[in-house]
Parts: C-alpha cells; structure tokens; sequence
C-alpha cells in the first residue's frame, strides 16, 4: 500500500504545482489585456429615445480566452442623481484576438427634459461610470472601473423672451408682439411648436400664441410671438407660460414674468 500511497502523494503534488503555476500565469497575463473607450456618443433612435454608445475595443494578448466579459454603466448628472443604467456582455473573447464591443444605453427624452429643466436651458456634464468584469482563463474573476465626462449641450440655452411691443389694432384689441430667442447647443436639431400664453397682473389670461419653431443644432434662432389682447385686459405686469412641443419631447409650463 505504500507505493500507491507515495503515488497519490506525488500527483497531488504534481496538481498543485500546475495549478500554481496556472494561477501565477493568468494573472500576470491580465497585463496583456487592453481596454480602450471610444468616444461618447449620444443619438436619438427611430421611437424618440435618446442612446447613449460607448465604443470598447478589447484586445487579449495573454495566453488564455477571456470568457464572462461584462461592462455596466451608470450615466448621473453633476449631483450624482441617475439618468440612466445598463450592461452589455461579450461572451468569449479569444487569446490573440481583438473585439470591438458597442455598449448602449436608452434614455426616454421627454421623462429627462420634464424632471430636471436644467438639462433645456444650461449646459453642463454626464459623469459616465465604467465597470468592467471578466473571467481570465474562463476561471478567474478581475474587475476594473473607470469615470469620464462628457459635455451636454442645452437645446433651448440663454432662452428669452424680449419685452412686450404693443400697437392698438382697433377699438376693442391691440397686437402684442414679443421676440423670442434662444441658441440650440445640443446634439440634434429641434423641429416643433412653442406655445406662449400671456397673463396680466390679475393672473387673469390676456392672450394665447403659437409659432413654429425650426433651430439646427449649434445655430442661433430668433423669431417672435404675436398676442391679440383685449384693451381692458392690459397691464405693464403680468408673465409669460410657454411650453414646448417637438417629437422628442414636450416641457412646461416654463413661467417667465414681463414688465
């Protein structure tokens, strides 16, 4: 008994020595593993949702497949709140081989617009964090993470509305016109309607607008409403509420007071 004995001594052994030296080479294969971020890109989808694409290109120079490959990101506005949340996977990625993965996220447009009217009217930053995980040798778990920013363009940036302009149109009426500007620093353009009611300083409502609304992204626009108010309802005081439709989204009552 001593010689099968002395045998199962020497292949556990044998056993642990390979797994050893298994374990020692998978790990310092994960130096050759590389990971590199394209850029950010946002663009609006077919059904009005706005995607958030985040290239990755995965190259596995290490000796061993890297199998359970999985990306999770958490795209926040600068006080951390979530805007939106997903993960994709690459099943099997092949020592030597190189894969370009496209990581998408969805957010509903008009939910973000309607809940924080920041992201209408002011520029700022989407902080995304990055969260990589994967099986090196199909056995050993590694994770890694990472943080970026990208910049976000407001559509209706430095939004005003002018002062009121009147001119008598006949005994009873007068025609009210107010300009409108705003520049458009987001990522698309914006094609719709804007909706402008006018209230005088007793809350009591003088007149209702509605125009067209056609800005390219990056561009200025300029344009104006028009108000048939009734004489007895004119004041020097009183505020604007506009709302904006368009096909990604729709936001208001945005309250502006006049005068």
């Amino acid at each position: 008994m001593q010689i099968p004995i002395r045998m199962i001594g020497i292949a556990t052994t044998i056993f642990w020595i390979f797994l050893i030296i298994f374990a020692i080479t998978a790990v310092y294969s994960i130096k050759d593993v590389n990971f590199e971020f394209g850029e950010p890109q946002m663009n609006i989808a077919e059904d009005g949702e706005m995607v958030f694409s985040l290239p990755i290109n995965i190259t596995n120079r290490s000796f061993y497949n890297i199998g359970f490959f999985n990306v999770t990101t958490k795209v926040s506005d600068e006080n951390g709140h979530v805007i939106a949340e997903g993960s994709s996977s690459v099943p099997f990625v092949k020592s030597g081989e190189k894969v370009t993965a496209t990581h998408n996220m969805t957010v509903n447009f008009s939910d973000l617009m309607q809940n924080n009217q920041n992201y209408l009217f002011n520029d700022t930053e989407l902080k995304i964090f990055t969260t990589l995980g994967m099986g090196v040798a199909e056995v050993i778990p590694v994770q890694a993470s990472t943080n970026m920013s990208v910049p976000w363009g407001a559509p209706f940036y430095n939004f005003l509305l002018g002062t009121p302009e009147r001119v008598a149109f006949n005994s009873t009426h007068a025609m009210v016109t107010v300009p409108v500007s705003f520049e458009n620093h987001a990522f698309f353009d914006i094609t719709g309607t804007m909706q402008v009611q006018m209230y005088n300083d007793a809350d009591l409502l003088a007149g209702e607008s509605q125009t067209a609304i056609d800005a390219l992204h990056y561009s200025f626009y300029n344009g104006y409403v028009e108000f048939y108010v009734p004489i007895t309802r004119l004041t020097r005081t009183g505020h604007f509420e506009v709302y904006f439709l368009t096909p990604l989204f729709s936001y208001g009552p945005l309250v502006i007071p006049y005068g």
